[in-house]
């Protein structure tokens, strides 16, 4: 695995960018697709927004400042991503946010990339109940494990906004799934 500087500045240099972003993809491809698969819901539509992410990372890390790590930054890039393909999927349906993502939540069981026990699928019908930034908050620090600092930079959103946001999502997911 090839240290980030070192990555970076090889994906800087237009005689090693080729090669040092088949790195990167094959570091980060995955990590990448499961967040982004969180918002998006559908398989589908997340191997197309996590090749969107990509052609963006690619066409942008030329002005990548390196104040934060590229993780971090091609995280944001997929988050908006994901936010701007779900946001135009519901102004073409003319449903708002919630009720798109409701929508997708209750199409999981069919679809065959989904392999979650039915606790699973509570899950995440009950996130998919959450308004949006709640939703990101939750994922992100629950399954993605990122620290408030990181998605601080993420979402360029204050630590205590998002532990609040976390702390409402965990409530209201708890109401749901002791509800069942």
């Amino acid at each position: 695995m090839v240290d980030e500087q070192t990555l970076v500045r090889q994906l800087k240099n237009s005689a090693t960018q080729e090669q040092a972003f088949r790195v990167l993809m094959s570091q980060y491809k995955e990590r990448l697709y499961w967040h982004i698969r969180k918002i998006v819901i559908s398989h589908d539509d997340a191997d197309d927004v996590l090749q969107n992410t990509f052609i963006k990372v690619y066409r942008s890390i030329k002005n990548f400042n390196e104040d934060s790590k590229i993780y971090s930054w091609m995280y944001r890039i997929a988050t908006n991503e994901s936010i701007t393909f779900i946001n135009k999927r519901a102004k073409e349906r003319n449903v708002d946010i919630s009720e798109f993502h409701q929508n997708l939540a209750s199409t999981l069981q069919e679809d065959v990339h989904f392999n979650g026990s039915e606790i699973q699928l509570i899950l995440q019908k009950a996130i998919a109940t959450l308004p949006q930034k709640q939703q990101l908050v939750f994922n992100m620090k629950y399954f993605d494990e990122i620290k408030y600092s990181e998605m601080s930079e993420i979402l360029e959103t204050s630590v205590g906004a998002l532990k609040a946001s976390y702390f409402h999502a965990v409530r209201k997911i708890e109401k749901i799934i002791t509800s069942h």
